[in-house]
């Protein structure tokens, strides 16, 4: 099958040092991205060409939209709604507190989020330096009503890698840190949320790379970023690689199902710190042939959610 990868950027744009959480908006035909340490989100419309980027007060790591277009974000000091203004300074992102976790260690942040099926956000934390390798990580969920959970999954050094078939019967998670290179499956409940029997579902020790961020796509195959590894990777539902594609990065960092029919993989990239070419940091699109899903909106209303207070924190981020 015929593969096709193209640059999103323009030439002009400069490399992101830590690309993540692309996220397609179909009213909009437009991709969504986050560089964490730079605290921006970017915009692209690839119709056009056309490029924007907004500056937060502290790291964004992952985002979800609600139907009414309202960004719900998780930052270095919790989840934040945030109203997007002109693009490019500081004050054009009018933003809020939603939720603060007590993170167990200094230094932490979330990391990879998205929303199931059914609207909830879920989102796990990490502590920044991964030279450290603490697994005082932890998986939450934030619900329609704005109720943040205690934490469903413990025991994380690097979140990664979240993605839910389907038919809402199973929640993919991965931790990506070198110690641990691991996808696991989870049952779950659409209804309630719950999760239930974790199995391994690949162990990335077998292959190149690390798994980063992850897609699942209209077949419920389970395409993961081989940070590291210059490759994406799509595991079948039972586990078994039945695809691997190239890519002109070191370091895919996650990927994103979007463009008109939903046939394009979106992967942003991690610039590495030494050794990086003309591509790294950048954001491609994919064209192989398979088709993808939407990704659900956030279900409750961001601006109607309470708020809670306490202040921000910046934390230093070391590289993915």
């Amino acid at each position: 099958m015929t593969v096709s990868i193209e640059r999103l950027e323009p030439s002009r744009q400069a490399p992101h040092a830590v690309g993540e959480s692309p996220l397609w908006r179909a009213d909009e035909q437009a991709l969504y991205w986050v560089d964490i340490p730079a605290k921006q989100l970017h915009r692209a419309t690839p119709a056009d060409g056309e490029h924007r980027q907004w500056t937060f007060p502290e790291q964004i790591a992952c985002f979800a939209f609600d139907a009414a277009g309202t960004l719900l974000a998780g930052c270095e000091t919790g989840l934040f709604a945030a109203r997007l203004g002109p693009p490019g300074a500081l004050a054009a992102v009018d933003w809020q507190r939603l939720a603060a976790p007590v993170f167990p260690l200094p230094g932490m942040r979330f990391n990879d989020g998205r929303c199931d099926r059914q609207g909830r956000f879920w989102a796990g934390t990490m502590v920044q330096d991964m030279s450290l390798a603490s697994d005082a990580g932890a998986l939450f969920c934030f619900d329609a009503q704005g109720r943040l959970s205690a934490p469903r999954v413990k025991g994380l050094v690097t979140q990664n890698g979240l993605g839910f078939s389907p038919d809402s019967r199973t929640m993919y998670l991965s931790d990506s840190h070198p110690t641990r290179r691991r996808v696991w499956a989870f049952d779950f409940d659409a209804d309630s949320g719950a999760i239930g029997a974790q199995r391994l579902f690949v162990d990335m020790n077998d292959y190149p790379g690390r798994p980063d961020g992850a897609a699942v796509d209209a077949d419920g195959a389970y395409w993961t970023c081989a940070n590291d590894g210059s490759r994406l990777l799509r595991f079948t539902p039972a586990g078994v690689l039945d695809r691997e594609i190239l890519l002109p990065v070191s370091k895919p960092s996650m990927c994103a199902f979007g463009g008109r029919d939903f046939d394009t993989l979106f992967v942003t990239s991690i610039r590495p710190a030494a050794g990086a070419t003309e591509h790294d940091g950048h954001v491609f699109a994919v064209r192989c042939g398979v088709q993808g899903l939407p990704e659900a909106p956030y279900a409750g209303s961001v601006s109607d959610l309470p708020r809670v207070s306490g202040s921000s924190s910046a934390h230093t981020t070391t590289s993915r």
